[in-house]
């Protein structure tokens, strides 16, 4: 047993490369989609570098940038606040998973529909373009899932018994993750530069991003973390969100199907995330009832937004 304790640990750099080695068609998958990811993002900044970015690109910076800022605000009470109760926490997750679902359906899928139909001339065809981009956004989600530390997965990144592979690192990674997506559906809504489509879902992004980052860097406080890295944190978990708006602006840049394709992509990524991670988290502690709630008020409150400011 002492010799196990005193065994040096194998590095990061081993521990992923014999994590790729055992899930070999998710990290193919994922470096395929990686590289398309990487291409795309290029793309948008060498159009912001030469002046030649499309009205598009700058609303969706300005919306990931605002996104971004909402995440921080809602992290600074964590300075003072020791911790919130879980009920309470879990029924602002649930409100945010809430926000996330409507978004997914009324700023991204019906307008993918619509678009791809008009294109298309067909509602069957139009269907399907949308659908194909939803399953492109879930094997993009699957890929990295497949890389995220999990509590029972000890063959993971951070093999058995690493302390950063606990519950609250996963939490912390689920939040972080899901906002590439919502930056990515941000760039997409915004790529026509259309204020009807893109403001509602920058909005209701923006406005569900405060308590996400007040959650991560209470979380992270309740686990005895210092409140300044805590928020620092919390506030770094919002770093993908403008990163994810220029992604979705260069995915729906190029052929016309490209934009109702991004919308499903979006959208089949946002709800993978919010089924997979979000939802059981508020269901764990045994509070159930209250996140669920919290979720139809988020989802009417979307709906809200939606319409009014559509």
């Amino acid at each position: 047993m002492a010799s196990d304790l005193t065994a040096p640990k194998p590095g990061w750099a081993a521990l992923l490369r014999e994590h790729a080695r055992q899930h070999t068609p998710a990290t193919l998958g994922l470096a395929l989609a990686l590289l398309g990811v990487l291409a795309l993002l290029a793309q948008s900044l060498v159009q912001l570098a030469t002046g030649n970015a499309a009205p598009g690109l700058r609303l969706a910076m300005l919306g990931g940038m605002a996104a971004f800022a909402t995440t921080a605000l809602g992290a600074l009470p964590a300075l003072a606040m020791r911790a919130m109760p879980q009920r309470v926490e879990d029924s602002l997750l649930g409100m945010a998973a809430g926000m996330m679902l409507a978004a997914s359906a009324f700023s991204l899928l019906l307008p993918g529909l619509a678009s791809a139909t008009e294109i298309l001339e067909s509602k069957p065809l139009g269907a399907g373009v949308v659908v194909f981009g939803m399953a492109l956004g879930v094997l993009l989600m699957l890929g990295l899932d497949a890389f995220t530390p999990h509590e029972h997965d000890k063959t993971g990144p951070c093999g058995p018994g690493y302390e950063r592979c606990s519950r609250i690192w996963l939490f912390v990674f689920a939040i972080a993750l899901h906002n590439l997506p919502e930056g990515m559906a941000i760039g997409v809504s915004f790529s026509q530069a259309d204020m009807a489509v893109g403001l509602p879902l920058t909005t209701a992004i923006a406005l569900q991003d405060i308590p996400e980052g007040l959650a991560v860097a209470l979380a992270l406080r309740g686990a005895g973390f210092a409140p300044g890295f805590a928020v620092l944190v919390a506030v770094a978990t919002g770093v993908l969100e403008p990163v994810g708006a220029l992604l979705g602006v260069g995915l729906s840049s190029g052929l016309a199907l490209a934009y109702p394709t991004g919308l499903g992509l979006a959208a089949g990524a946002m709800i993978f995330v919010v089924s997979h991670e979000v939802i059981p988290e508020t269901h764990r502690n045994g509070h159930q009832t209250p996140a669920t709630l919290g979720l139809m008020a988020g989802f009417a409150l979307m709906m809200v937004l939606d319409t009014t400011l559509g």
